[in-house]
């Protein structure tokens, strides 16, 4: 009984880090200096990179989104 007194904690702590994290490729400083977002320039948030909005890849291009134009 009283390994599971180390266990069981164990396991729950472990778990709920492996539910939690997930793979970040952009960073914060990109949404502190744009104020945007990340699904402004990511089609989703757990996307591939690559997978940019109009937005990301003009941001991408220029490294920051003076004189981007959003579409209506």
């Amino acid at each position: 009984m009283s390994h599971w007194k180390v266990t069981l904690p164990a396991v729950i702590l472990l778990g709920g880090f492996l539910v939690c994290s997930t793979a970040s490729y952009g960073k914060a400083e990109y949404m502190k200096s744009t104020k945007k977002s990340c699904v402004f320039c990511h089609v989703d948030a757990k996307a591939k990179p690559k997978d940019l909005t109009d937005a990301g890849k003009y941001f991408a291009e220029h490294k920051n989104l003076d004189g981007y134009k959003e579409k209506k």
